[in-house]
């Protein structure tokens, strides 16, 4: 390696400072609206008082509820 190149490496750049609140914060509601919807659709949805009137959304979801513990059947 070139002397310049090893220098490029081993100093640190001006943005490596700590990531902003407001960049994360967008992306942490997103993954909590997910984490939330997830666990809806594998714990709650059951079908008499389901979003989806059929029963395919239980039956995809049916061994993600064993797995995690909740009563099915």
């Amino acid at each position: 390696m070139t002397a310049s190149l090893q220098h490029a490496l081993a100093t640190p750049s001006a943005s490596s400072g700590p990531i902003p609140l407001g960049s994360v914060l967008p992306w942490a509601i997103f993954g909590g609206l997910l984490m939330v919807l997830s666990v809806y659709f594998v714990g709650v949805e059951e079908g008499a008082m389901s979003l989806a009137s059929s029963g395919y959304v239980h039956e995809y979801v049916h061994d993600a509820r064993h797995l995690l513990g909740f009563p099915c059947h």
